[in-house]
């Protein structure tokens, strides 16, 4: 059965390179990325590695955990992360999840055929503290992530739920904004007292904190 945003994301307990964790009560009230790669010890998946430990911090700021998997063990996870973080230059600290059943990867519609029957292909689920998928996106596995766009998308998520506020294409943080057109231009001049640009009347641009 396939995902959809909103839907709510499958909870599971496993091993993983930091012992058994269970999806949600390790998640808490934080943000997770949860992401999928295709083997241990292999090329494109440790600059991944090493590009999401090199994150640590930014992840943090925004309050988001990251989380890896592959069809791997537990235990080469845990051999692999050394290479990670000798070829890197990083010291790896977040969980990778054992599904060398494929279990996990199954719920989270990661085996893809056409790619392979057994490895995951490069899967990115993005879940909010109410366990709630926000974004799926699926990379080729001849395709590294580009995680400048992850940490965009996370910033616009948690952007739309602070302010009620949505972005337009190529949004950076701190560019203009859009209101939505559901919100009358009463409850705007409200909402925004700073002001706003009508553009037409379905798009209405801002700038916010």
């Amino acid at each position: 059965m396939s995902l959809h945003i909103g839907d709510t994301a499958p909870d599971f307990t496993t091993d993983s390179t930091v012992g058994e964790i269970s999806l949600h009560d390790w998640a808490g009230d934080s943000w997770v990325f949860f992401f999928s790669h295709p083997a241990d010890f292999t090329p494109v998946c440790t600059t991944e590695m090493g590009a999401t430990a090199a994150l640590a911090d930014e992840f943090a700021r925004r309050n988001v955990k990251p989380l890896g998997l592959s069809t791997d063990t537990a235990d080469e996870h845990r051999a692999w992360i050394a290479d990670v973080n000798e070829t890197q230059g990083v010291d790896l600290q977040f969980p990778i999840v054992d599904d060398a059943d494929m279990k996990i990867a199954q719920a989270y519609d990661m085996i893809h055929p056409g790619q392979s029957e057994t490895a995951a292909a490069r899967s990115v689920f993005i879940i909010d503290p109410s366990k709630t998928i926000r974004l799926i996106m699926t990379y080729p596995m001849s395709v590294g992530r580009n995680f400048d766009e992850i940490l965009r998308v996370i910033d616009s998520l948690q952007l739309a739920d602070r302010k009620g506020v949505v972005t337009p294409a190529n949004w950076l943080p701190g560019g203009e904004v859009i209101i939505p057109p559901s919100m009358s231009d009463e409850d705007a001049k409200a909402k925004f007292p700073q002001g706003f640009k009508t553009i037409k009347p379905y798009l209405r641009t801002t700038l916010v904190d």
